[in-house]
């Protein structure tokens, strides 16, 4: 294989490089040379692929075609590794219109914190069953319109209604009727008696399967993982939510392992998407976009490495929020990739997103060593000035490189931040995106690889599906110098963003390129292998670099 080492890019300093909007750095738009593959074909291709010495050959010209090579394995570079994603906070100044947490609050009091900054934006509760926000649930218990026991009542019925076989939803791969209403009747004797818990008490939230969340096993989307690995507690994020008297209604579907974007579970069946059954809800989080989408849940959990959250979230038409690295407890998650993934939040409207971040967080989280970060503060959403003088940093090329009308929705969205608040857009370079790009596949592929490597030497490969069988095969063909290459790609792009946020608050950029495609029927017992889909749908999540 060295006889067919590739030439590598050499990239200048990070000081050196322009991020203007003149900038002469060229965009280069991801580069996807792997056809759509599924059913007969995608078994054929994994049983080359699994050929020890053949295999490895099509692995070495699948990654030299795909730019790994050049852009990653054999790349000149001066910057030093990056392992974990975690910088000294840089303020320079108090925020304004924020409160600021004090450290040891107890996540009902901070969920008190931050539902104070909301009371005066939010609408008065229309009292339908379907979308109502968290808000919504608490008046209505308060006021003794419903109760949290009905409300579970009504949920287990319209689960098993998008359950059958006319419908065929795939939101869950687990759920307990008899515990979700034990929990409601719990909840519901506390708002008897006056105390609840916080304004989330009585409130159904889904979690996704790779968290532990008593009393499920954690599949991670397969159907081995829970043999190997028991869920013997709740994850952190999860005892703080049941600390608030959520009530957790069960884990939702997922693309196995997280190791794709459309969701399609051979195992668990394919989640569909509310607004049009015959597309895809996204993936990895899929389940937990669909439910919220169906008013199911005012809110959801998921697990975000490469855009798992945020992607689902915009194909259903959700709200998707990924906290940075170190916010949230990594305690009782599956440790499928340890340095991008983490727990984020699905959420009908961004008030119930922070809501639910702030029973989940923690001013100071085990996993942030000893690095000082930022206070934990609300925004003071409730306030008529909302944020005043914020910059929007947008790359045109990166901005536009999507469908017509996802690209002018975004626009015009920018259109009324301006005309509303005054928050103007500078045009700016953000450069080497599909260097991002590759680098975090490079990354998490080789963590997911190393966490379930004992696992998989003795799996029999069967119980695996043949798109995630695929992906394993790539995430192990990663060598060291491909990884620690990534993680310097990684600290040239902190430097880089690091610039670019001295300029302006916020990088701006649709989400996705294109919105859910159809569910193909040769998919659905085999996964497919659709990258150049896939590629499309991580517009946003090449951030997870930094």
């Amino acid at each position: 294989m060295r006889l067919l080492k590739a030439k590598g890019e050499t990239y200048k300093a990070v000081d050196d490089v322009d991020l203007g909007p003149n900038s002469n750095e060229f965009y280069l738009r991801a580069n996807v040379k792997a056809p759509r593959m599924a059913g007969f074909l995608v078994k054929v291709f994994v049983w080359f692929l699994e050929i020890p010495i053949f295999g490895s050959i099509m692995l070495y010209f699948l990654k030299s075609n795909n730019l790994i090579h050049k852009l990653v394995t054999f790349a000149e570079l001066q910057e030093s590794p990056l392992y974990v994603p975690l910088h000294s906070y840089e303020g320079k100044e108090e925020e304004k219109e924020v409160i600021c947490v004090e450290y040891g609050a107890s996540p009902s009091e901070q969920v008190g914190q931050a539902s104070g900054c909301l009371q005066s934006i939010l609408e008065a509760p229309k009292y339908s069953f379907s979308r109502w926000t968290i808000l919504d649930y608490s008046r209505a218990y308060n006021s003794k319109l419903i109760t949290p026991r009905k409300v579970i009542d009504r949920f287990l019925s319209a689960v098993h209604r998008s359950s059958t076989s006319s419908m065929q939803m795939s939101f869950f791969i687990n759920f307990d009727a008899e515990d979700m209403l034990r929990q409601a009747t719990m909840s519901t004797n506390r708002y008897e008696q006056g105390e609840a818990l916080s304004v989330l008490d009585g409130v159904p939230i889904a979690i996704k399967d790779e968290i532990d969340c008593m009393p499920y096993p954690t599949t991670g989307g397969t159907k081995w993982m829970h043999k190997v690995r028991g869920c013997k507690d709740d994850a952190e994020c999860v005892r703080r939510l049941r600390s608030c008297g959520a009530i957790l209604v069960g884990k939702t579907n997922m693309h196995e392992l997280g190791a794709g974007t459309s969701g399609i579970n051979p195992h668990h069946g394919t989640t569909r998407n509310p607004y049009n059954v015959a597309r895809i809800a996204g993936g990895s989080s899929s389940g937990s976009a669909a439910v919220v989408a169906a008013g199911l849940c005012p809110a959801a959990l998921g697990v975000d490495g490469g855009g798992s959250v945020r992607m689902p979230a915009a194909l259903c038409g959700v709200v998707g929020f990924k906290p940075s690295f170190g916010r949230i407890s990594h305690s009782g998650i599956l440790p499928l990739n340890w340095t991008v993934g983490m727990v984020g939040i699905l959420a009908a409207t961004v008030e119930d997103a922070l809501l639910v971040y702030a029973a989940i967080t923690s001013p100071k989280s085990s996993d942030q060593s000893e690095t000082a970060q930022a206070k934990l503060c609300f925004p003071l959403l409730k306030s008529p000035k909302l944020i005043p003088n914020i910059k929007l940093a947008k790359y045109g090329e990166w901005f536009n490189d999507c469908s017509d009308d996802i690209r002018v929705c975004c626009s015009q969205a920018l259109a009324k931040l301006y005309n509303s608040y005054g928050w103007k857009t500078i045009e700016v370079t953000v450069p080497e995106i599909e260097v991002m790009r590759l680098a975090h596949y490079v990354t998490i592929g080789s963590e997911c690889n190393n966490s379930i490597a004992r696992e998989l030497e003795k799996l029999n490969k069967e119980e695996l599906g043949w798109d995630a069988r695929v992906a394993l095969s790539v995430y192990g063909s990663f060598s060291s110098q491909e990884y620690l290459n990534a993680q310097r790609i990684r600290n040239r792009q902190l430097q880089i963003h690091k610039r670019i946020f001295s300029k302006a608050d916020v990088i701006v950029t649709p989400t996705t390129g294109v919105t859910a495609y159809t569910i193909q029927k040769d998919a659905r017992e085999t996964g497919e292998l659709d990258y150049i889909n896939g590629v499309v749908f991580c517009l946003a999540s090449n951030r997870n670099i930094r």
